[in-house]
């Protein structure tokens, strides 16, 4: 479902708005380059600095600009549920492709937290695919592969993770145990996502 290279773009603000004609300029770049799809308001993105109403317009236009053409990875996690929730919802309502959902920062929880934070994210929409975003580096959480592998098993939709872990035993353990489908991107490149071939 997600394979390629997938650019986590930035987001362009001008005089303290963003700047929709920036950000068209930069999809549109984008596809000209021949990328397979975008990651807007990820991490990158300046996700946990815009406000609510920015975060879901970001979406909304990126969706429109892409037209298609490439697919809409949008960044949707946070560290509380009920805003992971309302930002997942309302991706799916414009027609985001897929939903980024990164491991709740700051707050620490426990695998069973993150079970059910994520699983809560999945079940509030109808069909759209969640990848997960492992990055203990950044949010100081690990989503274990136990957790992982229970996830996919409780929630059909939750499609891959994008492993930014660096371990490598966890990493294989997924990659040996996950479903049939679900994909694990590599997240050691810096200039975009790379789908692991499985063992």
């Amino acid at each position: 479902m997600f394979t390629g290279t997938y650019t986590a773009i930035v987001t362009p603000f001008k005089s303290g708005k963003i700047d929709e004609a920036a950000l068209e300029r930069l999809i549109k770049i984008q596809i000209k380059a021949g990328v397979d799809g975008i990651v807007p308001v990820g991490t990158t993105g300046e996700s946990p600095t815009v406000n609510y109403d920015e975060h879901v317009k970001i979406i909304e236009l990126s969706a429109k600009f892409a037209s298609g053409k490439i697919k809409v990875l949008a960044g949707t996690g946070g560290n509380s549920t009920t805003e992971a929730v309302y930002l997942t919802e309302h991706a799916e309502k414009v027609g985001a492709d897929g939903s980024l959902q990164v491991a709740p920062y700051y707050n620490k929880p426990t695998q069973a937290g993150m079970f059910a934070h994520f699983r809560a994210v999945a079940e509030a929409v109808e069909t759209l695919p969640v990848v997960l975003y492992n990055v203990p580096g950044r949010t100081s959480s690990n989503i274990a592969a136990e957790t992982v592998l229970s996830l996919t098993k409780a929630s059909e939709n939750i499609v891959g993770i994008k492993e930014a872990s660096g371990n490598f035993s966890q990493i294989m353990t997924i990659l040996k145990d996950r479903p049939d489908g679900f994909r694990v991107i590599n997240d050691s490149y810096q200039a975009g996502l790379r789908s692991l071939p499985a063992p």
